[in-house]
């Protein structure tokens, strides 16, 4: 993922004008075009989306499980972003565009090219406009950080340990090591 290179602070119309199949997130005013998912990026995508379906289905929840790409707008829709995974709560912040306002809890499935955004301005974006639960699967290290930001904790997890979800009391997910 990289900046686009802009004169002027880009909107949500740069993002809908945007040549057909191209993806990129609106961030403070910055385009950052983001870069085809490799197979395993798609893999833990699905994972992570059979997981919490699965558990949300099981216990008549009213949680809405949506993967990538889906538009999430935050600050008044000025920022766009597509995270791996949103968890939305309040059907209220949905309509056919995407959700307004921050969901419940993001998964986002670390690409070499959006590292930095990850671990940086997307978890501070999140923070800020109250996103409850924030996790950064890193594949190449092969764990998982999870943000609590109800509870302002930070803890790190190794693939195939159970991952206790904080949105949902009883719910833990073990990622397969070998995914």
């Amino acid at each position: 993922m990289y900046a686009l290179e802009n004169k002027k602070a880009a909107t949500i119309e740069d993002i809908y004008n945007l040549s057909d199949g191209k993806r990129a997130e609106l961030i403070d005013g910055v385009i950052y075009d983001m870069a085809s998912p490799s197979l395993k990026h798609q893999r833990m995508i699905t994972f992570f989306t059979v997981e919490i379906s699965n558990y949300i289905n099981k216990s008549n929840g009213e949680c809405e499980v949506l993967p990538a790409p889906f538009a999430v707008f935050l600050n008044n829709d000025e920022d766009y972003l597509e995270p791996d995974i949103s968890v939305i709560c309040d059907p209220s912040k949905l309509d056919d565009k995407g959700c307004h306002g921050a969901p419940d809890w993001i998964v986002e499935v670390v690409s070499p090219s959006s590292r930095s955004l990850d671990y940086s301005l997307k978890l501070f974006k999140y923070k800020s406009s109250g996103v409850r639960e924030y996790w950064i699967v890193d594949l190449s290290f092969k764990r998982v950080v999870v943000y609590s930001f109800e509870n302002d904790r930070l803890k790190l997890y190794n693939f195939g340990e159970d991952v206790p979800v904080g949105i949902y009391d009883g719910f833990s997910i073990r990622i397969p090591y070998d995914i």
